[in-house]
């Protein structure tokens, strides 16, 4: 009896260090993040949002280093600590900063902002790199 409990809890111990460096993995596959906030001058005209849309999705769509990615609008949050004035948010990952230098520089990256860049009034950035 007192083997296998032993035994049990070596393959506890195996497990608890397995799964934390499989997370350790996960977090460090996507090192990268752009989240870009886009305020569009007409955000209640549909053609504009459908038009927006559609031009984002076929860049993203085409982009042959985002290796994550999400669009949303603001949430019904409503706190003083919240900005939900933005009528998009994107947020794509990338492998590294070198990978994200070089969807900067994709032709569908310029061909989406000349499709777009009338369609918004303002367009706030932010990077960051993993720590974990």
């Amino acid at each position: 009896m007192k083997k296998a409990g032993i035994l049990l809890a070596v393959f506890a111990t195996a497990f608890v260090i397995n799964t934390q460096l499989l997370k350790a993995q996960e977090v460090k596959s996507d090192v990268f993040k752009h989240t870009v906030f886009f305020w569009l001058k007409n955000p209640d005209n549909k053609a504009d949002r459908e038009a927006f849309e559609s031009s984002l999705t076929k860049f993203i769509d085409h982009s042959l280093f985002v290796q994550s990615r999400h669009l949303g609008i603001p949430a019904d949050t409503n706190r003083k600590v919240v900005d939900n004035t933005y009528t998009y948010c994107l947020q794509v990952t990338f492998k590294s900063k070198e990978e994200h230098d070089k969807y900067q520089a994709e032709e569908a990256h310029k061909i989406f902002i000349e499709e777009s860049s009338d369609l918004w009034e303002k367009v706030i950035v932010y990077d960051s790199e993993n720590l974990w």
